[in-house]
């Protein structure tokens, strides 16, 4: 009877991992009236598609593992309403390999002041075309890999400085954050991320005119990071004058290697620091971007090449955050060749195009310094 009865349990798991994915409907007039009702019903391999509209004060936990949730027919909106799922989030996302599109995040807040958009406690992440806005964090927590792309962050942050746009915790394995756009901070950082390898390419990080978020950038761990082709401007109001700090919290992980190239990062403020990096840490390389603005290019171990520093008449409109290159920027054709170590690429092949958009990156002659391209 043992024996029958290990085979049966066998039989019975074998045919739930077998069974095949469904789509779940949500919407006024499907099957699940609300997102947190289809998310205690779905299975593993499930995609829950979301209708366009408002759904006020509905949160919820994943706990299936590779789930498909998206929104259809424009973005569905989930609004906190002062709710939080697990005294937490809006969504708390334990699956593995979830992935979240076309979805809207606002107004998450908890008592601790660290509710968010998405709370990620799983494996695995992808978000694409989503919008978080007015949370006290839009994405907290992470764990192996996570890709953000497409994707907007906008007013997050509860103004005390520990929750921010984008907050990505020790325990995952590589953060690529691409073509999205993260600005606005309340007083916390626009992109901060403890991963163990960074890859942060062709966005537009930014404070404009009247944000006040301290770095545009930090990566206080350390770890394998690639920063490239990606528009980053602090503004005059910004709470912290360095624009992007790596290293400042210890060097956390085995690979402390930074390589900053191809970014036109923008200073605003009076003075400030283009690029921190802690003394403990290895060099890092700040190389072929077009930097803006006064204040120091770089503090800390930081090897300097092909750099060009320029003011508003590098770039077409300064005060309209055009950055495209002027037609005599001396960023034209200004980039350095660079030697660039086994499996790492420091030749840009994108752009980033507003709002949260991409292109492939043209060529005139010779590759120009900082993030865009100019072509006549």
């Amino acid at each position: 009877m043992r024996r029958a009865g290990v085979v049966l349990a066998i039989g019975l798991g074998l045919a739930s991992a077998g069974a095949a994915a469904r789509v779940l409907q949500v919407g006024p007039s499907k099957p699940y009236t609300t997102p947190s009702a289809a998310a205690e019903k779905a299975r593993n391999g499930d995609t829950v598609e979301i209708d366009a509209g408002v759904y006020p004060g509905d949160v919820a936990v994943w706990r299936q593992d590779r789930l498909t949730l998206r929104g259809v027919g424009g973005r569905a909106h989930l609004r906190a309403d002062g709710r939080a799922a697990a005294g937490k989030a809006i969504w708390v996302i334990q699956g593995r390999d979830v992935t979240v599109e076309n979805i809207e995040f606002s107004g998450a807040a908890v008592s601790d002041l660290n509710g968010a958009g998405i709370r990620h406690e799983g494996e695995g992440l992808a978000v694409r075309h989503c919008y978080f806005h007015d949370n006290e964090n839009g994405i907290l927590g992470g764990g192996g890999e996570v890709l953000i792309e497409h994707t907007e962050f906008a007013g997050n942050g509860h103004g005390d400085g520990y929750s921010h746009n984008i907050y990505i915790g020790e325990h995952t394995r590589r953060l690529t954050l691409r073509y999205s756009y993260s600005h606005h901070a309340r007083i916390g950082h626009n992109v901060k991320s403890r991963a163990q390898e960074n890859h942060i390419v062709y966005n537009r990080i930014m404070d404009e005119t009247d944000g006040t978020s301290s770095y545009a950038i930090d990566l206080p761990d350390g770890g394998l990071s690639i920063v490239m082709g990606n528009l980053i401007q602090q503004g005059p109001q910004t709470d912290n004058s360095t624009i992007i700090s790596y290293g400042a919290e210890g060097r956390r992980h085995r690979d402390a290697r930074l390589f900053v190239v191809n970014n036109t990062i923008v200073n605003d403020r009076h003075d400030g620091v283009f690029l921190r990096v802690a003394a403990e840490a290895p060099p890092a390389l700040l190389a072929n971007n077009l930097l803006i603005g006064r204040g120091e290019p770089s503090t800390g171990p930081v090897e300097r090449i092909g750099n060009v520093t320029g003011d508003s008449r590098a770039v077409r409109d300064r005060a309209a955050f055009d950055y495209r290159p002027a037609p005599r920027s001396a960023a034209i054709d200004a980039a350095a060749a660079l030697d660039a170590p086994p499996g790492i690429g420091l030749v840009p092949t994108g752009e980033y195009r507003h709002p949260a958009g991409a292109a492939v990156r043209g060529r005139h002659d010779a590759l120009d310094a900082g993030a865009l391209e100019w072509l006549p």
